[in-house]
């Protein structure tokens, strides 16, 4: 038997979608899994019960990663009840569409809030807390690429934390710890597929070259990658998993 400690791994917006997918595919690889999420405890609750049921181990913390405070008081807690963190995986965001000269304020704020100070807040904790060759994986997005109307608060959001996570695998040097961004394209979670027609969906669907929607389990895939042995050489990068999309 290994006697080396489990290693953790911390997914914030994990009860749902991509970040589900992501905390389960973790926790078979092996981690014990931290699953964050910042509203309904329900499906936070049901995914770490259905970890323990396929022999893994996973506890919720809820923390609004947008609070710096409770960012701070998650970190704390995985140091008290886990001993440290291997893995951050900032899977937590929020999606507003609308053209640039119709975005209110309040939609700005928001999605700045989140995604980009959401993101900063993990990032430095994890900067001063991660174990020495642990690993970080950010979420950006293929919309960053493809500059579409009605994106350009969110993809500037994610142009964000791409030039963030260059930064830090820079600063990181010396310690054995990666950072890297996944940036997904269209991607058949229920957030996705929500108000949108079947004809939309189908459109969109076919412009990737494989034409089909990602699936969840294609993103924790590449994360899966990033985050294990495999991964160990791949750094300061971004990458496009899209199926071809751009």
């Amino acid at each position: 038997m290994s006697t080396q400690p489990q290693k953790v791994a911390l997914v914030t917006g994990a009860s749902r979608g991509i970040g589900a997918a992501v905390a389960q595919r973790l926790a078979r690889d092996g981690f014990a899994l931290v699953v964050n999420y910042s509203g309904d405890a329900k499906p936070a609750e049901a995914l770490v019960a259905k970890i323990a049921g396929a022999g893994g181990h996973a506890v919720a913390i809820k923390a609004d990663v947008s609070d710096p405070a409770a960012v701070g008081a998650m970190f704390d807690r995985i140091d008290a009840e886990f001993g440290g963190l291997d893995v951050l995986v900032n899977n937590a965001g929020i999606m507003t569409l609308s053209n640039i000269a119709e975005t209110d304020d309040a939609v700005f704020d928001r999605q700045i809030a989140v995604n980009l100070k959401g993101t900063f807040n993990t990032l430095r904790e994890a900067a001063k807390r991660l174990r020495d060759g642990g690993r970080i994986v950010n979420f950006s997005s293929s919309v960053v690429g493809m500059l579409q109307p009605g994106y350009g608060v969110y993809a500037a959001t994610k142009a964000a934390v791409e030039a963030m996570t260059s930064v830090l695998t820079k600063e990181l040097r010396g310690r054995g710890i990666t950072v890297n961004a996944v940036a997904p394209g269209p991607t058949a979670t229920d957030l996705f597929m929500h108000g949108k027609s079947p004809e939309l969906v189908d459109r969109l669907a076919k412009m990737a070259p494989l034409e089909r929607l990602g699936e969840p389990e294609d993103i924790a895939a590449v994360v899966a990658t990033l985050a294990g042995p495999d991964g160990a050489w791949i750094n300061g990068q971004t990458l496009r998993a899209n199926g071809g999309i751009i």
